[in-house]
């Protein structure tokens, strides 16, 4: 019986090769069934998000180690390095090109499991980078951490939606901001409701994917 981490070895490959993977191929290289393929795996998605989240977990792991500022300056630096390597990837631009809807599910919503381990990483990414002196992240580190992924996120929902090219100077300044005022101790009644609306921004989206009745199509006229 094959396990998880050979299937998912095996589709990483598959994937870096073809921008795509195809379970009957892939269950062929692997001398299975499709049937049983399916059984260690449960599913398409499943395993295309497994494969994914590992490039995305090495990338960031080149990117931390790169680091040589703490504070802002080096939390931005290595989520720049970490979003330009994505964004460089042919295979990934190709698979976001060629399978939106499946794109969507597998990097935006609960089902792809990869925006949960994100968040946790860009947490661990706040503690490494903390500086010694200075004013630092005060407040819930994980709300901060989520929205920080949605900024990145929102680099390819550019292309998936409307097809424009990423801008990632504004996805640093929108980082950069939101950071800054993290470190401020105290917010005023208007700053939290600003923070309530970003918040909302930056997850309708995905929510709204996530409803069956609507598709990347609804989205055409915008």
């Amino acid at each position: 019986m094959i396990s998880v981490d050979q299937v998912t070895a095996a589709g990483r490959r598959y994937f870096l090769e073809h921008a795509t993977i195809d379970m009957d191929e892939l269950a062929l290289a692997l001398s299975v069934s499709r049937a049983t393929l399916y059984r260690v795996i449960n599913s398409r998605d499943r395993l295309l998000g497994e494969v994914l989240w590992q490039l995305a977990e090495r990338t960031m792991t080149r990117a931390r180690q790169t680091r040589t500022r703490d504070g802002i300056e080096g939390v931005l630096d290595v989520i720049r390095i970490f979003s330009d390597g994505l964004l460089d990837s042919k295979p990934f631009r190709q698979f976001l090109s060629n399978e939106p809807e499946a794109a969507t599910r597998v990097l935006f919503t609960p089902a792809g499991g990869i925006h949960r381990r994100a968040v946790k990483l860009v947490n661990e990414l706040f503690a490494e980078a903390a500086p010694d002196e200075g004013p630092w992240i005060v407040g819930d580190h994980d709300n901060l951490a989520y929205l920080v992924v949605r900024i990145v996120e929102s680099l390819y929902f550019a292309e998936l939606l409307a097809g424009m090219p990423p801008d990632r100077d504004l996805a640093e300044r929108t980082t950069r901001a939101l950071i800054l005022q993290a470190c401020t101790p105290r917010r005023s009644r208007v700053m939290k409701a600003v923070d309530a609306a970003s918040y909302l921004a930056w997850t309708s989206v995905p929510a709204l994917l996530c409803d069956g009745r609507l598709s990347l199509a609804s989205f055409g006229g915008l």
